[in-house]
């Protein structure tokens, strides 16, 4: 009887297991990143939307409205880096689209690499500056080079960075021609490529793409009282920058959705059963970097012409590949553009803060106390980099200097927090210092963070482009939709760098090399 019992429920359990067949593989993931989109603006601006758009996304994919970056100091490079390696960049050395080379004393930017040419642009491009490997990686070396590998964005960081080191080709748009270009780095330029310039690029559209309202004026709310008007932008007119000015419209969605479409047309990406990645940026933040109280209107119409993007996006996969073939993830850069001072009758608190007199006094303080020299060898974001060598020179303690620095610096008006490399690397632990290390690597950044007071702006030696300091959460949200993915919302707060595993997991393949989360 009993031997009869244990038969039946071994034959149940093994039945059972039999019974679950492995989820199908999806022939293509598109990864959509739409850079500073907002979960807040996405639900306040609803009622605008069509059915096709962000509310089928909201009504068939799994829904994480509050996901996060564990790291402070995001900008849309090093986002980007963490989405697709999974790790932060204190592993993958991305830790800003741009920063100061120690060695040469000079800025750098991410992706600058002058051993690789550039086709239709005079830009010298690589990934060689990301230090792990990420997705699109592991994707080729999984399917043992057969799987297809391509990015497509407004931004040459964004194209780079999610095609990878071994993916097939990386397009972004010129911003000063007008053409899609990419670099010699990638060994696919494809033919179709090249004629796609010659008849479809937005410089032979340019005098006819013009951005007013999408809908009709009475439709927007959350107007300043002062605008009785509707916008109207016509590029072609703009006397400078006009491909610039395009790539921080709405419109240009619609043209990494047209250049998607000709890869799909003219590949074979997405038509076998080796699954093939498909990155798109899409751009989300303020037109032409001004401030939202300013262009209250225009992001409103942002949102409402991402939503008819996301809408023919969804449907160009459907005729394609068949959505049932696809896996998509939609995610945000989690940051905006900083927002200019708020106007003094609101009285709140700020004042403006000058990181070049920061370091100036910073050098006069230490030379008073270890004698003649520049102790203070460059600053940049924030940061502060010191001699190494003359301090090695003088026998004097790297560790001591940053500390005593680190006292000097914050009694400063403005200044919340100073950290120190040696606090960051070799510390105690707390919560708000781990996001701090995790935005730090020993190579790149500076011997000192300077962490400014919220209301405070950061004045730019040289330049206009002052920025107010703000340290409130950015509400981005995680879309995943498609390839079995039950529909639902899940509240809990998301981890961004959790998503390189569990997509790489989705096509059973290693996890990037630097992600050490599950």
């Amino acid at each position: 009887m009993k031997k009869g019992l244990i038969t039946s429920i071994l034959a149940l359990t093994f039945t059972g297991l039999q019974a679950q067949p492995q989820p199908v593989l999806p022939r293509l993931v598109v990864m959509l990143t739409i850079d500073q989109l907002r979960t807040d603006y996405l639900e306040t601006f609803a009622p605008l939307y069509g059915e096709k758009g962000f509310k089928r996304l909201l009504r068939e994919g799994c829904v994480f409205p509050q996901s996060e970056y564990p790291f402070t100091g995001t900008d849309r490079a090093s986002a980007i880096a963490a989405l697709y390696t999974g790790t932060t960049p204190s592993v993958n050395g991305i830790i800003a689209e741009n920063w100061m080379d120690a060695a040469t004393l000079r800025p750098v930017n991410c992706v600058d690499d002058p051993s690789f040419m550039g086709n239709f642009t005079d830009e010298s491009s690589s990934p060689t500056r990301l230090l792990t490997s990420t997705i699109a990686d592991e994707l080729k070396i999984g399917t043992r080079n057969k799987g297809l590998v391509y990015s497509i964005a407004p931004f040459r960081d964004a194209a780079i960075l999610s095609a990878g080191h071994a993916g097939n080709g990386a397009f972004w748009l010129n911003e000063n021609s007008g053409k899609w270009c990419s670099t010699t780095y990638y060994s696919d330029f494809p033919w179709w490529m090249s004629l796609y310039n010659e008849r479809k690029s937005p410089d032979w559209r340019i005098r006819e793409l013009t951005w007013s309202p999408l809908l009709p004026f009475t439709s927007y709310t959350f107007l300043p009282e002062w605008r009785t008007d509707a916008f109207k932008y016509k590029f072609e007119s703009e006397r400078t920058n006009k491909y610039r000015r395009l790539i921080t419209s709405p419109l240009i969605n619609d043209e990494v959705n047209l250049l998607a479409e000709e890869l799909l047309a003219k590949s074979t990406i997405g038509q076998d059963e080796t699954p093939d990645l498909l990155a798109l940026t899409y751009y989300a933040g303020n037109y032409n970097h001004r401030g939202v109280q300013e262009c209250a209107m225009e992001m409103q119409d942002t949102y409402v012409r991402i939503d008819r993007s996301i809408a023919a996006l969804l449907d160009l996969l459907h005729q394609k590949v068949g959505l049932q073939h696809v896996l998509l993830c939609i995610t945000s850069t989690g940051y905006t553009d900083p927002e200019p001072a708020d106007p003094g009758l609101y009285r709140i608190p700020g004042g403006e803060f000058h990181l070049n007199r920061c370091a100036t006094l910073l050098n006069m303080y230490l030379m008073a106390t270890y004698g003649e020299g520049q102790y203070v060898e460059a600053y940049y974001d924030q940061q502060i980099y010191l001699n190494h060598k003359l301090i090695e020179k003088k026998q004097l303690n790297l560790t001591e200097i940053q500390e005593k620095a680190a006292d000097f610096l914050v009694q400063f008006s403005g200044v919340n927090e100073v950290y120190s490399a040696h606090r960051l690397l070799l510390g105690a632990w707390s919560p708000q210092i781990d996001r701090i290390r995790n935005s730090y690597h020993r190579q790149r950044s500076g011997d000192l963070l300077i962490d400014v007071l919220p209301g405070w702006t950061l004045m730019q030696e040289n330049s206009t482009d002052n920025r107010v300091v703000r340290t409130a959460a950015i509400p981005a949200p995680l879309i995943l939709m498609g390839n079995g993915i039950k529909a639902e919302t899940i509240e809990t707060p998301y981890n961004l760098t959790h998503l390189a595993p569990y997509l790489t997991g989705a096509l059973r393949i290693r996890a990037p090399n630097g992600c050490s989360n599950r």
